[in-house]
């Protein structure tokens, strides 16, 4: 019997993963113009903050029957009264379906159907969120911490943001009153 050396890390008290084959993708807050509902507040912001980064453990190469392992740490923000978010994105097979747990932190779950029919569900450490395929995603830190989240999926799946970079989600996650609320995006056209 051979023994193998282990590929990755991963501390299960914080959710950091390294190793040789872990690869690491960072977003600025210049990678998401568009993505916020306060363009004045955006261009006032510091474009070279960091809003993200996903480690991903991606062994296998994209290939059918082969699994993705990641850690996205979304760090604490707002642009005006908006969440710091992931780009989302719908995987380019779109049958794909994908898992989330959290870790650390505590923020929102939003996904969205081919209707454009918005769900919105709590991350904190211990939950688990499964996403269909056919459903777009992204995460939002509501919280004052890094919000630190697992993510498997198949290894084939790839990932299209442009699909929803062209019409977005149809909710915001904002604060209001010193609180995480789901603002409907249709309410900011009628001015409500």
């Amino acid at each position: 019997m051979m023994i193998l050396p282990s590929q990755a890390s991963f501390s299960p008290s914080n959710g950091r993963l390294s190793g040789e084959q872990v690869n690491r993708a960072v977003r600025r807050l210049k990678d998401l113009r568009g993505l916020f509902a306060d363009e004045a507040a955006f261009l006032a912001m510091d474009p070279e903050q960091i809003v993200y980064e996903v480690h991903a453990h991606d062994a296998c190469g994209p290939v059918e029957g082969g699994l993705f392992f990641g850690v996205s740490t979304l760090f604490p923000g707002k642009v005006g009264q908006e969440y710091f978010m992931t780009k989302g994105h719908i995987h380019e097979r779109r049958n794909r379906g994908e898992y989330y747990w959290g870790i650390e932190g505590r923020g929102a779950l939003v996904t969205m159907n081919e209707r454009r029919e918005a769900t919105v569900a709590v991350i904190e450490p211990g939950s688990l969120h499964y996403v269909p395929g056919n459903t777009a995603h992204r995460i939002a830190n509501t919280g004052n911490v890094p919000l630190v989240v697992g993510a498997c999926w198949p290894a084939d799946a790839g990932h299209d943001y442009d699909a929803i970079a062209e019409r977005g989600f149809p909710v915001r996650i904002v604060e209001e009153n010193g609180a995480p609320v789901v603002r409907n995006r249709e309410d900011e056209r009628d001015g409500r």
